[in-house]
């Protein structure tokens, strides 16, 4: 397999007036197209670059756009890796590409499982189910279908007909079993917990006569077994000094980080923040939590402040009334993602150990805990729906641990 030639340009992303290989008509289309949509000229350069390199990689390898499949997305990703290039080495990474590319057929679509099959149909409908009955969150919902993907296909008779008379204890605890022999014990468990809405699925809509969720065997592991894992004072105070806020992004991320860091918000909590959320007179905050659930929380003053400043710094106008933007590209809201990563970067500027937005979470509610706060209090802030997950932040309840600790007996 060849590699992709021409590292030269990979500092700066530019490419040369004439391009080779089958896409070379298409690369100045489609920076002038990432332009059009709102992307910043380094950005819509960039772009143009990695595709000036595909198509050079393309011509190397002696195929044409069409046969651009997956497996060979793949191939070029690799050989970029191999090659020590620094910046598009997956295939993730060249989704706006291959959006442009798909867009006008001149490569194959993404492969989608096919609906149209019974085990497809049945997986669609369990989606659909876990989005509006169980009201699971959308990337939870892809997850669980994913997973029982492959104990249907376990079913599928000759014909591709799912054999569902036979589902039975025994072909539920034989599917849990081989999965714990090829995965490690946090996937199985992710397993089971599909299986299972699976299976209460097949029930429910009467496709089985009986519920089997309680045969799935349990996967030995146990729960709140560690200590939960915060974020210090100072790594916190340094993750906000390292935000430039006089920039619309550094503004944003400061904004993000005291949300998370002061009121445990999620990184999906933060993304659904919308401006109608805020209600600044009554100094309180709507949050869109899990299975739809809304809470409102009290907006603490410099919460309130860090958002504030960065409202007045963002681009104007905006059809979206999410509070967090994008900070290029088209006019469209921050995704969860991009949440995900503001701590993470935040981290790696301030020179601090990586910590994502889990950690700032666990923070505000061990502070809770070590300033008197019950864990009745704790739940509530972190909008638990059940107090049996706050109670392992009893662990870091030092005050109530010694009360009931016994002494050491004497030798």
């Amino acid at each position: 397999m060849s590699n992709p030639k021409g590292r030269a340009g990979e500092a700066g992303s530019c490419y040369p007036a004439r391009v080779s290989g089958p896409l070379a008509a298409e690369v100045h289309a489609f920076r002038a197209e990432l332009v059009r949509a709102g992307y910043t000229a380094r950005v819509s350069q960039d772009n143009a670059y990695v595709m000036a390199c595909l198509s050079r990689w393309l011509e190397a390898e002696g195929l044409t756009p069409p046969e651009l499949t997956a497996d060979r997305l793949e191939w070029f990703a690799a050989a970029r890796r191999e090659e020590g290039y620094r910046r598009w080495r997956t295939v993730r990474s060249l989704r706006l590409l291959l959006r442009h590319l798909r867009g006008k057929g001149l490569v194959p679509d993404v492969e989608q499982p096919d609906a149209g099959d019974p085990a497809g149909r049945i997986l669609d409908a369990f989606g659909r189910y876990l989005q509006t009955e169980r009201q699971l969150a959308e990337r939870t919902v892809r997850l669980r279908v994913h997973l029982a993907r492959p104990f249907l296909a376990g079913l599928a008779g000759p014909d591709g007909t799912v054999r569902l008379d036979q589902v039975s204890p025994a072909a539920v605890a034989g599917f849990v079993a081989g999965q714990s022999r090829a995965c490690a014990i946090g996937s199985v468990k992710q397993v089971t917990v599909a299986l299972r809405s699976l299976l209460r699925y097949l029930f429910a809509a009467g496709l089985t006569d009986r519920d089997l969720s309680l045969s799935v065997p349990p996967v030995a592991g146990w729960r709140m077994s560690g200590l939960p894992s915060g974020t210090g004072e100072g790594d916190v105070a340094a993750m906000l000094a390292s935000c430039d806020r006089s920039t619309v992004i550094g503004a944003r991320d400061f904004a993000v980080l005291m949300l998370m860091s002061r009121l445990g918000l999620r990184a999906c909590e933060v993304a659904r923040l919308r401006l109608d959320d805020l209600d600044w007179r009554a100094g309180e905050l709507s949050v869109r939590g899990k299975g739809g659930r809304v809470d409102r929380l009290p907006l603490p003053a410099d919460v309130g402040g860090a958002v504030a400043g960065y409202l007045r710094l963002r681009r104007s106008p905006s059809a979206c009334r999410e509070v967090f933007l994008r900070a290029c590209g088209p006019d469209a809201p921050m995704s969860r993602q991009s949440a995900v990563m503001i701590p993470r970067r935040a981290c790696e500027r301030a020179g601090l150990p990586v910590a994502g937005a889990h950690r700032l979470r666990h923070r505000v509610a061990t502070l809770v805990v070590n300033n008197g706060g019950s864990l009745a209090e704790a739940a509530q802030l972190l909008r638990h729906g059940s107090e049996t997950v706050t109670a392992i932040y009893a662990k870091v309840d030092r005050a109530a641990l010694a009360a009931v600790a016994c002494p050491w007996p004497e030798a």
